[in-house]
């Protein structure tokens, strides 16, 4: 029997009520929940499934050398993570369609759990066969698309023109959202990429000012400034959001500011160690002790309630 789509939270910031259908959410910050009832898990968790990728944009932080997770344990953990207060997870790598058990694991979190299915993309080996089986088991498909055109083309070695019309597939299968790295080379294509994404459908612009790693020095000053203005500017109908890596100096809105760190987000690497960002260079590997006692660890590492 599928589970329902709404799901409880309790939390520092009060009843938290999320439906992973819709994306909808009611914060109930009335209410103060005792500590021994707050959730154990984060919020949000994602999971690189493999560092294998098929492309190789310079600025992608993913580590280089082989690995990818084991199906059995990914799917021990989306028990536990389902079982203590986690909302939702979200596959991705490396380039996650290159896993061979990806549909096994988003069919096993929405029929089996309560999570909230969400998957990242390049979108290219999105075929219509994989589309089918990923129907009705993921709620959110987040597809990269960094520049426009022959930008695009320039940093991803692959034809714009046929992941536009893939995106013109996607609305079948489940709502979709844009993932947009910003640096000098993708901010002048903003105008566009938006115009795009709201043509396609998109039900959000995922904003990710580039992060620092041993190939690329991160978002310039310059360019920061660029996009603070023209997220300012900025009035059209697909909601912005902004990845909390990059949200320094930007307008957000926060309601649950009392769950941040381990509370709000956690990553699991493709070799099983979990992190507080995929940015992080250390963390704690998920060992005989499980997830939960990876969890204490890292958060007794970083000082966290």
């Amino acid at each position: 029997m599928r589970p329902r789509s709404l799901k409880v939270r309790f939390g520092p910031a009060g009843l938290h009520v999320f439906d992973r259908i819709t994306g909808f959410n009611v914060l109930v910050d009335e209410i103060a929940v005792p500590r021994e009832q707050w959730a154990v898990c984060p919020r949000y968790v994602s999971l690189a499934l493999t560092n294998a990728c098929d492309l190789d944009c310079p600025y992608c932080y993913a580590p280089k050398h082989p690995a990818a997770l084991d199906v059995w344990r990914v799917i021990d953990w989306l028990d536990v993570l389902d079982g203590n207060g986690c909302l939702g997870v979200g596959f991705g790598g490396g380039e996650p369609t290159l896993y061979r058990e990806l549909a096994v694991l988003c069919k096993y979190a929405a029929q089996r759990t309560g999570l909230a299915v969400t998957l990242t993309t390049h979108g290219h080996r999105l075929s219509d066969s994989l589309l089918a089986s990923l129907s009705g088991n993921v709620h959110l498909l987040r597809v990269s698309m960094d520049g426009v055109g022959s930008v695009y083309e320039e940093l991803r070695h692959r034809p714009f023109a046929a992941l536009r019309n893939r995106l013109e597939s996607l609305r079948a299968v489940a709502r979709f959202g844009i993932n947009y790295v910003v640096n000098r080379r993708t901010l002048s294509d903003l105008d566009a990429a938006i115009e795009l994404a709201a043509d396609a459908g998109a039900v959000e612009f995922l904003l990710l000012p580039e992060q620092a790693t041993n190939t690329g020095g991160g978002i310039d000053n310059g360019t920061a400034e660029a996009l603070r203005r023209w997220v300012s500017l900025y009035r059209g109908k697909v909601p912005l959001t902004v990845s909390e890596a990059g949200s320094e100096g930007l307008p957000i809105c926060n309601p649950l500011g009392r769950e941040n760190g381990l509370r709000a987000y956690a990553f699991i690497s493709a070799s099983g160690v979990l992190k507080r960002s995929s940015f992080d260079d250390g963390g704690v590997p998920i060992n005989e002790h499980g997830l939960i006692g990876a969890l204490d660890v890292l958060r007794a590492q970083y000082r966290e309630e």
